[in-house]
């Protein structure tokens, strides 16, 4: 009965909430704060939370009826106007500012304690000698092994204000020694350039894996580099990139066009319309370019192949790309709450909205287009991908491109069906990965990645990991306990994947990138294109 007491409050308050959170809506921009200016929506809210907490027959958690009032609202807009809870606003806007402040580790829970996996360049922990493999037991007076904490608990105890002091006890398995650590807790980078390396002598490579304050910056840094090796192509890698920041987005497109032509513009509920221009400042005009995207490419990742594309620079490949062309402001709530309202579309050079089509409060249905996708064929077959006539446009050199719903590349590149691990590879590899790195470290330390990629042999290393893996069913005495044996297919992409764990586990991102990628269709696909040029 409580259950059924409690939905039509919930639904009651969701909609005089909505009635107060609408006026907010369409109030203009002369508040940011939603309950700044006094209403009579203001005190019709309160007065409804007054009678749930003194005449309700049910204890109620308020808190928790407002956010999921909020989440309700929301959810009757668009897909992208989201509620941020306060316990994830932190996380959340740590990510796009491109750092926070801790110890700066990389870790994951291994028998049940915290392993580091590789200490974060700059960080504080590299600087005081925490090295990959230590397992760090203790924070201050807090016990961290033999707890069953997950991943997601650990940071609250590492993390803390800026230059405070922390004391880690620390195990070094390569010496089997004990010891504390004590260092200031520091600002820690999080990256927004994944990795970036020359794949031959002229074509240079960058991997963006977010749109952060700190992003330019770093693809800056990144390109100046790889201009300095010699570079005169590049490849700008979007997959996976769900967006970020459209002004970081912006400045990224003007390092390769010319002053004057158009990036972007927005247009917002009343018509005005805020158009992005590149200046001179571009420091790759000329150089060839490739981008890469796929289904998973959107926000300002869109904005990015989108200008290219209409400007006639470079070629984009892939698959067609997610299709969000709208724009969020992040709006405080006061509590330490946030919500992300769109506030405008935005549209390429050539006029197109890439925004996929949406009905208002359908939002599951929205998410499940990359099914759709995958159930058409369109992830194997560029034929497969429906476009709309009347949303046909033409570039300045008179390429037919799309509206209505992601870019569609230049260059179709069909999903690989064989690269995908479920859980059970996945987890396996990275736990083995990690004992086999552990128990041989300081060896495998002793070789440059370059002599890594060429010269280890991971027949070895696979022929261990089945039998390790036979072992573990053997022992569980499941009646599905049968011997693990892979087809020819999946065998490729393990012995692939279980290198380039083994290589993050010793260089990085780095190692791991420049494993998987050996073999990757996209990257095939641009030297092919540069031998035909």
């Amino acid at each position: 009965m409580k259950n059924k007491n409690y939905l039509p409050i919930y639904f009651a308050f969701a909609i005089v909430f909505g009635v107060l959170i609408g006026s907010f809506f369409n109030g203009g921009n002369s508040s940011r704060n939603l309950f700044a200016k006094k209403s009579s929506n203001e005190a019709k809210i309160k007065r409804l939370m007054d009678y749930i907490q003194r005449d309700y027959v049910d204890s109620v958690n308020t808190e928790n009826l407002l956010d999921g009032a909020i989440t309700q609202i929301l959810g009757k807009l668009d897909p992208h106007s989201v509620y941020i809870p306060k316990e994830n606003l932190q996380a959340i806007t740590e990510n796009m500012q491109g750092n926070f402040v801790g110890i700066g580790v990389q870790f994951r829970m291994i028998k049940d304690s915290i392993t580091v996996i590789q200490p974060i360049k700059g960080g504080p922990s590299i600087k005081a000698g925490i090295k990959a493999g230590d397992r760090i037991l203790m924070a201050d007076k807090d016990t961290l092994f033999g707890k069953n904490y997950s991943s997601n608990a650990i940071p609250k105890f590492l993390k803390g204000k800026s230059n405070t002091t922390i004391n880690l006890q620390v195990y070094r398995k390569s010496t089997d020694s004990l010891f504390t650590i004590s260092l200031k807790r520091g600002k820690v980078a999080i990256k927004s350039v994944d990795v970036s390396y020359m794949i031959n002598d002229s074509i240079g490579y960058i991997k963006l894996e977010r749109f952060a304050r700190t992003s330019y910056s770093e693809f800056k840094t990144a390109l100046t580099k790889l201009q300095e090796k010699g570079m005169t192509d590049l490849v700008l890698d979007l997959r996976g990139n769900g967006g970020g920041y459209v002004d970081i987005a912006t400045k990224i497109v003007d390092e390769f066009l010319e002053d004057g032509k158009l990036i972007v513009f927005t247009k917002d509920n009343k018509g005005t319309v805020d158009e992005s221009y590149a200046t001179n400042r571009g420091a790759f005009e000329n150089g060839g370019l490739y981008i890469l995207i796929d289904q998973n490419s959107a926000s300002a990742s869109e904005i990015v192949a989108g200008a290219l594309q209409d400007n006639d620079r470079g070629t984009t490949i892939g698959r067609r790309s997610f299709g969000k062309g709208l724009v969020q402001e992040e709006l405080d709530l006061g509590d330490g709450s946030a919500v992300r309202l769109t506030i405008a579309r935005y549209y390429t050079p050539t006029g197109r909205s890439i925004q996929k089509p949406y009905e208002k409060g359908k939002g599951a249905k929205y998410s499940r287009d990359i099914n759709n996708r995958i159930k058409s064929g369109e992830l194997l077959n560029r034929d497969s991908i429906k476009v709309v006539d009347s949303l046909q446009f033409t570039t300045p050199k008179g390429k037919v491109v799309y509206g209505g719903g992601g870019i569609i590349p230049d260059v179709f590149v069909a999903v690989d069906t064989t690269s995908y691990l479920n859980n059970f590879y996945f987890n396996t590899i990275q736990n083995f990965a990690f004992d086999l790195v552990d128990a041989n470290r300081k060896e495998l330390s002793k070789n440059s990645l370059d002599s890594f990629l060429k010269n280890y042999d991971i027949n070895k290393s696979y022929k261990e990991y089945l039998k390790s893996i036979n072992t573990t069913l053997k022992d569980s005495k499941r009646r599905y306990a049968k011997r693990f044996k892979p087809s020819k297919k999946v065998e490729k992409t393990l012995k692939e994947y279980l290198k380039a764990t083994i290589a993050s586990q010793i260089y990085g991102d780095d190692g791991f990138y420049r494993v998987i990628q050996a073999d990757d269709k996209m990257l095939q696909k641009v030297l092919e294109l540069e031998s035909n040029n």
